[in-house]
């Protein structure tokens, strides 16, 4: 499916919804859930909250289903609810103690990072590779909320600038500067990573 036929889809849908046929949400959550999903994990470094919050975010469509504009893409107004959500949950982090962002999967032991690893790769390239994923995660992690939530939506998601501006409510000369803010900060941060490497 197309772009332009999954925004048609998803406008055909949010109508059905807004009409009262309820099981259009499920389809709306099985074109966008997953993407939905990693956007979260990467932007909360926390897969129990990424899905707490991927269901909180479609529960927000269905309460505000009747007032979802069909001359907007569904997928920046599902984003805009989402980004909105984590802002508010990392305002809440910061009235509480944090445990860790590598927090250990209870049923398996490993963390996030050590799932990502290729199979046939080595102990030491496994190990090396899993260092930098944490180094590179610590740093998205320790940027400003402002830089991190456009360079996520830009990096990760393949969202257009325009779009962003829009899911963020601001101009896109502020995410284009934002996100050249966050690269520089980034670059900065992983300086030493970059230099272990070339030894």
């Amino acid at each position: 499916m197309t772009d332009m036929d999954s925004d048609a889809q998803d406008t055909q849908d949010m109508a059905r919804l807004a009409a009262g046929h309820d099981a259009a949400l499920n389809e709306l959550m099985e074109r966008h859930g997953e993407k939905l999903f990693h956007y979260l994990i990467r932007c909360l470094q926390d897969e129990e909250e990424a899905a707490d919050l991927a269901q909180e975010t479609f529960v927000r469509v269905y309460q505000h289903r009747a007032k979802f504009d069909t001359g907007q893409k569904f997928s920046t107004w599902l984003y805009t609810i989402a980004s909105n959500l984590v802002r508010d949950r990392y305002r809440w982090r910061a009235r509480h103690p944090q445990v860790s962002l590598n927090a250990e999967d209870k049923e398996t032991g490993t963390e996030l990072g050590a799932r990502l690893v290729h199979p046939d790769v080595t102990p030491r390239e496994s190990l090396e590779s899993t260092e930098r994923l944490t180094v590179i995660q610590k740093a998205v992690a320790a940027l400003p909320e402002e830089l991190r939530a456009p360079l996520l939506l830009a990096e990760y998601e393949d969202k257009p600038q325009a779009e962003i501006a829009q899911i963020l409510s601001c101009s896109v000369k502020a995410v284009e500067t934002r996100i050249y803010r966050a690269r520089r900060q980034l670059r900065t941060a992983l300086g030493c990573l970059l230099k272990q490497e070339r030894m």
